[in-house]
C-alpha cells in the first residue's frame, strides 16, 4: 500500500518543520499542551488522533495559521510564530500547499482556474499560471475536466483538483487535513496514491492529519496526538 522510496528514507535529511513545546487554548479549553514534533525534509508524516485531540490545531500552528500561546514553530530553522500576519501569509502562499477535507474549491472558477489560483495570488501572469495548472490534470488523471466548475465534478474529481491546487506551486510542505474524509474508500485510496506519488517525485514534505489507519498507512511515519501531546509510534528519525 505504501508508495515510499527506500533510497529517500535512507538518505541523509534535515529537519524542515518543528514544534517546540507548543501550547494553544481555545478560550478555557486547552488544545495543545506542550506539543513537540520534528518533521524531516521529504517525509510524509501522518498525524493521528481522535476527534478533539488537537491534531488539526497542531497542523494550523505548523502552517502559521494559528500562533501558539507558548512555544516555537520553526520552518527550515526560521521562527514562524514570531512573524507578523503578512509574513506568515506570504510563507503560506510561497512555501506551503493545502488540501482540506471538502476541497474548498471556489465555485465561480473553473477547475483550471482553481488550480492556478495560488500562482495568480503570487503574481504570476494568468497565461503562465493556467499553463502550469493544466500540466497537473493529466498527471492526476483528470485531463478533460479543466473547464468544469466544482458543481460539475464528482467528489473524487474535485479532491484531485484540490490536490493539484495544493501542489501546483511545488511547495516545500503540503498540509493535508483529512483529505479523504468526504470520499468513499476506493476513491480515497486513489487520492492518497496520487498524493504520495506526486510528493515523492517532487521531494515535498507532507503533514497528513487523519483518524483513519488505512490512510495513515501511506505515510513514512505516524505520530498520535492525545490530549494535546504528541506521541511517536516509532522513533523520531532525526534522533537516529
Amino acid at each position: 500500500m505504501r508508495a515510499t522510496s527506500a533510497v529517500a528514507l535512507e538518505a541523509p535529511s534535515r529537519c524542515v518543520l518543528e514544534a517546540r513545546d507548543v501550547f494553544y487554548d481555545f478560550g478555557k479549553t486547552p488544545a495543545l499542551r506542550g506539543a513537540i514534533l520534528s518533521i524531516r525534509e521529504g517525509e510524509i508524516l501522518a498525524v493521528m488522533g481522535p476527534s478533539g485531540s488537537g491534531k488539526s490545531t497542531l497542523l494550523h500552528c505548523l502552517a502559521g495559521i494559528l500562533v501558539p500561546e507558548h512555544g516555537e514553530i520553526r520552518f527550515s530553522g526560521q521562527r514562524v510564530d514570531t512573524l507578523g500576519e503578512n509574513e506568515r501569509s506570504a510563507l503560506r502562499r510561497d512555501a506551503f500547499g493545502f488540501v482540506f477535507q471538502f476541497g474548498q474549491l471556489v465555485p465561480e472558477l473553473t477547475a483550471e482556474e482553481n488550480v492556478a489560483l495560488p500562482l495568480l495570488l503570487g503574481g504570476l501572469r494568468r497565461s503562465d499560471a493556467l499553463r502550469r495548472a493544466r500540466e497537473w490534470f493529466e498527471r492526476l488523471g483528470i485531463d478533460g475536466l479543466e473547464r468544469r466548475r466544482s458543481g460539475e465534478l464528482s467528489g473524487g474529481q474535485a479532491q484531485r483538483v484540490a490536490l493539484a491546487r495544493g501542489l501546483v506551486g511545488h511547495p516545500k510542505v503540503l498540509f493535508a487535513d483529512e483529505p479523504t474524509g468526504s470520499l468513499d474508500s476506493l476513491t480515497g485510496e486513489l487520492v492518497m496514491e496520487l498524493m504520495v506519488t506526486a510528493a515523492h517525485q517532487d521531494g515535498t514534505t507532507v503533514v497528513l492529519v487523519t483518524h483513519e489507519p488505512r490512510v495513515a498507512a501511506y505515510a513514512d511515519r505516524e505520530v498520535v496526538v492525545r490530549d494535546g501531546v504528541v506521541s511517536s509510534l516509532v522513533g523520531d528519525p532525526l534522533d537516529r
